[in-house]
């Protein structure tokens, strides 16, 4: 592991441009503190796969082909790439922070979670025990977290004694694992289609969410615990009811217009902080936000010249962030 500071990189502020089907907003009425509406945070040598906000909206981590983790300042236009991540050796697929905003942690294909301490600008911890690409990381209760992949299963660890603390084995690979709202159930997905939800107390699968027809890429549970948002490889993307005592069908909705192709990237998905607008990777090199009420497309924004990876929400303004194929990052300010 090592350390390497960059050279600066810069914030590019992009001229103002309406878009059709939704528009960054492009007016005086200006409706977040970003230096422009629009801007390009370029640096990555390869595609990135993934991006987030810390809880304070002040940083955003991404995750790259590089083998890289950028970490940048969301506010101002000068030298926004603060510190570079460097120590994996392969592939970085998927990274989260922790509730403070003190640590990044990051899945990578060399087969190790990544703890990072962002203040020091170093790696603290390896999680080396999974025998397979690890796809997905996600945020659990303290210091908590959870981890799937291609060796089948998701584990459950305490990154401050580097043990995992539950393992939860499947039939297939698994490609998004996260915990639910009140940290009681573990949700995995995989090349089988599926969603498991696994009780944390027996360890074993209470539930079971049939509908998807291909490989399921990304999931994220909304913000108020009552739903869980998936993206597939078939080009549906779905929202459940993962309440406790659901008697009838756990299906919610689906959300049209994201596409998969054939690089089939894990495309992620995301909920807004107040859980009425969802979005999701899409190959079609358009970012699009969805409103969750109506399931109306509310946003389709062009600009990436691949597919776009993951989009991400601000915390606290109507802002995204969007990660793509084509090496960059863009963020960009919602209409008021």
């Amino acid at each position: 592991m090592s350390l390497v500071l960059p050279p600066a990189k810069r914030a590019r502020v992009e001229e103002d441009e309406e878009v059709a089907g939704g528009e960054i907003s492009t007016h005086v009425n200006r409706s977040s503190q970003l230096a422009a509406p629009t801007m390009l945070f370029s640096g990555h040598q390869a595609a990135v796969y993934t991006c987030k906000f810390d809880p304070t909206g002040q940083y955003m981590a991404s995750g790259s082909h590089d083998k890289s983790i950028f970490l940048w300042k969301v506010y101002g236009e000068d030298d926004c790439n603060f510190n570079v991540l460097a120590g994996h050796k392969n592939v970085v697929l998927d990274l989260c922070w922790n509730r403070d905003g003190s640590k990044v942690i990051s899945a990578s294909a060399d087969k190790s979670v990544g703890v990072w301490d962002v203040n020091v600008g170093r790696r603290t911890r390896t999680l080396s025990k999974h025998s397979g690409v690890v796809n997905s990381v996600g945020l659990g209760e303290g210091s908590l977290i959870v981890s799937g992949s291609d060796d089948c299963t998701a584990k459950v660890w305490d990154v401050r004694s580097r043990r995992v603390e539950q393992e939860f084995e499947a039939k297939y690979q698994i490609t998004a694992a996260c915990f639910s709202h009140d940290n009681e159930l573990i949700f995995t997905a995989g090349i089988d289609n599926e969603i498991k939800a696994w009780d944390r107390r027996n360890e074993s699968v209470v539930f079971v969410l049939e509908g998807h027809k291909d490989t399921i890429t990304g999931m994220a549970v909304s913000p108020n615990g009552a739903s869980l948002l998936t993206n597939s490889m078939d080009k549906s993307l779905i929202q459940w009811d993962v309440r406790p005592f659901v008697n009838e069908s756990r299906f919610s909705k689906q959300f049209f217009g994201g596409q998969h192709n054939m690089e089939k990237n894990l495309l992620k998905c995301s909920w807004s902080a107040d859980g009425e607008m969802v979005s999701a990777g899409s190959s079609d090199h358009v970012v699009h936000i969805w409103d969750v009420p109506t399931g109306e497309e509310l946003y389709h924004l062009p600009g990436h010249a691949g597919s776009v990876n993951e989009v991400a929400f601000h915390p606290k303004e109507p802002v995204i962030a969007s990660c793509g194929s084509d090496k960059q990052i863009y963020l960009g300010e919602l209409n008021a």
